[in-house]
């Protein structure tokens, strides 16, 4: 949830949590994951034949889904926080670019560093806000943009998603779930000037700006264009994707849905 400034109730959710009322069936995946886990666990070899040991093997397997998708998530925070480093830095304003490499480094992740300065300078990417919050009251939702730059001429709204590589060293594919993230990001109406004073201004970009999803990973860096042709579509399903959070919403305050009807009175 955001709210208009830092303190403020929260009004609307972010459009990743509207994205996330979007069902997805994970159950085949978590299961690969909790069966890689047990048969990559050294103590299953003396636990054959014990079922107690057996069971702990088992119950901490259980977790590895979650784990993986912990250290994920905490390594693509640091990825993209060396990315919003990076425009600051450009930006000509106080940056830890320095800090935020060194701390990739000592994760073993200096190479989404180096292919992400590699993108940087082959694009010659050219900031304008780095980590932008943006808002609509029209449809009710507000998120964060990692960057507005100008690329080649063009304003462009850029989603950076860190991935993981391919068997031939190649960076895995984007979601196609992530031209949402931009139709919704294209259709903001304010940005945040001052979170502390709640200092909102008239959205102050063109309404053509290119949609770019950036794939980081540590052989390559992907960019890609969001085709246009498509955006209505995706942007309808974001916009039934907020009413359905709206509907949850509610039902979650209405109260029992049903009740105990007793038996008619007799004769």
């Amino acid at each position: 949830m955001y709210s208009r400034s830092l303190g403020g109730a929260p009004e609307v959710p972010s459009i990743t949590t509207v994205i996330g009322e979007a069902a997805m069936d994970l159950t085949g995946w978590a299961g690969h994951m909790a069966a890689q886990a047990v048969i990559q666990d050294q103590r299953l070899s003396t636990a054959v034949g014990q079922p107690g040991r057996l069971r702990q093997i088992a119950r901490d397997a259980s977790s590895a889904s979650s784990q993986h998708r912990d250290v994920a998530a905490a390594r693509g925070d640091r990825v993209h926080g060396y990315a919003e480093q990076v425009a600051l830095r450009a930006l000509g304003q106080e940056h830890q670019a320095a800090a935020a490499r060194e701390e990739l480094n000592a994760h073993g992740e200096g190479a989404f560093a180096d292919r992400f300065d590699e993108w940087w300078d082959l694009y010659d990417v050219r900031p304008l806000a780095p980590e932008a919050t943006i808002w609509n009251a029209e449809v009710g939702y507000a998120g964060t943009l990692d960057l507005i730059a100008e690329i080649g001429g063009r304003v462009c709204i850029i989603d950076y998603k860190t991935k993981g590589t391919t068997r031939d060293g190649r960076v895995k594919p984007l979601d196609p779930k992530v031209v949402m993230q931009l139709a919704a990001g294209a259709q903001a109406q304010e940005r945040l000037v001052d979170a502390e004073a709640g200092t909102w201004e008239a959205w102050p970009y063109p309404r053509d700006a290119m949609l770019l999803g950036v794939a980081l990973g540590e052989t390559e860096v992907v960019a890609q264009q969001a085709e246009s042709s498509v955006l209505p579509a995706y942007w309808r399903r974001f916009w039934a994707l907020r009413q359905v959070w709206e509907t949850g919403r509610s039902l979650a305050g209405a109260g029992p849905a049903l009740r105990p009807v007793p038996p008619p009175p007799a004769g």
